[in-house]
């Protein structure tokens, strides 16, 4: 091992690494990067509380050409990009075919940009294989040559595993099982295990809660990063095709509930401490564990301005009594002004019916300044947003307002502006 292998630090190169990648560069900016022999290579994985987390091997990075490298970040950040750590995963355990087939769909945009021997379409025993597809795609082409090659071994002749002489996506959990035994994954000559290009076995871990937390929290970060490349200089290496995937995703539907779950989870307040009584999952006897404890205490400011229709108000109180399924919360009804007479605490689990305490105009300031005042760790606006741009807040503000105000707000805001179908007229 190398002196320079012992004290590459990754996050000290990532910048001139991705100059000509404004996509992403602004994409890397959101993903922790944490050197770790744990890895062999390079693997992006979701943390306990949702986060993004990006583990890689000094001795392996200190290896590489700079070309390299930088085609591994992308290779990293295109996991995140197309869902395979989040939202694709296979309905069984993770399988090395899988793994493979994700490699292969992200190997096509990244040609004579990776180390030799990774899993590339039309290379090797992938030589048959087109460029382009998608995971699922390769998937299915994976399990049919493997069909073919165990008929003919069966009648004595030999033919290639798909995963031979693959460096391709390694080390995943639930190699050979679940439906790897029922295909015959892992038979063979051993090659599937012993080579190895990144690692997913990180792909396994976290809660279905934290999973989702950062599906929500990479979709924001991908609408972030294609918004600072579309300003930029442009895309970089990102095809055409690709970014025509990416902007068509950030354009599709939200899911409300989705989103206020991810907000809350993301705004809570958490106390964390390291304990040598809690094994870390991902760096065991390497790292301590570590005990959360979390406390949310979120802020909603309700618009009962005259702007804002009964039935506008009546949409807001039926999102509110979705909300009180999964949280507490506290009510900050405004115009021009609080009445902190009306702000009241609503209880997980209560439900309660429209009400218009307040006439007035609007003016953003009154709600911000309270919630700024007080020990809140979110705040949420349902509002027409029809009003100057209030002051910054202190704690994660989001918007919530119809969709037609959504698309056409009063002011601009790099903060979360949410629409939801609202009944015109009063």
């Amino acid at each position: 091992m190398t002196d320079e292998s012992k004290t590459f630090d990754l996050n000290m190169h990532v910048a001139r690494l991705l100059r000509d990648e404004p996509f992403f560069a602004a994409l890397s900016r959101r993903v922790d990067k944490v050197a770790s022999d744990a890895v062999p290579t390079a693997g992006v994985r979701v943390t306990e509380e949702g986060k993004l987390e990006m583990a890689y091997n000094t001795q392996f990075f200190a290896g590489l050409t700079d070309v390299q490298r930088a085609g591994v970040l992308k290779h990293e950040f295109y996991h995140l990009v197309f869902e395979h750590v989040t939202g694709r995963l296979p309905e069984k355990k993770m399988t090395k075919i899988w793994n493979i087939a994700t490699d292969l769909a992200i190997n096509s945009h990244l040609q004579g940009q990776l180390p030799e021997a990774c899993c590339m379409p039309g290379e090797g025993p992938f030589k048959n294989l087109p460029a382009g597809q998608s995971a699922e795609w390769y998937l299915k082409a994976l399990k049919d040559m493997q069909k073919e090659q165990e008929e003919n071994e069966g009648e004595g002749q030999q033919g290639n595993n798909p995963g031979d002489d693959c460096e391709g996506e390694g080390g995943g959990q639930g190699q050979g099982e679940g439906e790897g035994q029922g295909e015959g994954q892992g038979q063979g000559n051993g090659s599937w295990e012993d080579q190895q290009f990144d690692d997913h076995g990180g792909w396994a871990e976290g809660s279905d809660e934290a999973k989702q937390i950062a599906k929500e929290r990479i979709k924001e970060y991908i609408k972030d990063a294609a918004e600072e490349a579309s300003a930029s200089r442009g895309w970089g290496t990102v095809s055409s095709s690709v970014r025509k995937q990416i902007l068509d995703s950030i354009r599709s539907t939200v899911d409300w509930k989705k989103v206020l779950r991810y907000f809350i989870k993301t705004s809570q307040r958490a106390n964390k401490r390291s304990t040598v009584r809690r094994l870390n999952k991902r760096y065991p006897y390497q790292h301590p564990g570590s005990k959360v404890l979390r406390q949310a205490n979120i802020a909603i400011s309700v618009d009962q301005s005259g702007s804002v229709s009964d039935k506008m108000l009546a949409a807001f109180f039926s999102e509110l009594n979705k909300l009180a399924n999964v949280a507490t919360f506290t009510v900050v009804p405004f115009d021009t002004r609080v009445d902190e007479s009306k702000v009241y605490v609503w209880k997980k689990g209560e439900t309660r019916k429209r009400e218009r305490v307040l006439y007035g105009g609007t003016d953003f300031n009154a709600p911000t300044k309270f919630v700024n005042a007080g020990k809140f760790d979110g705040h949420i606006v349902l509002t027409d947003m029809e009003a100057p741009k209030p002051i910054a807040s202190n704690c994660q503000r989001m918007w919530m307002t119809s969709e037609r105000h959504a698309q056409r707000p009063y002011f601009k805001t790099t903060e979360r502006v949410i629409g939801i179908k609202i009944p015109e007229g009063r």
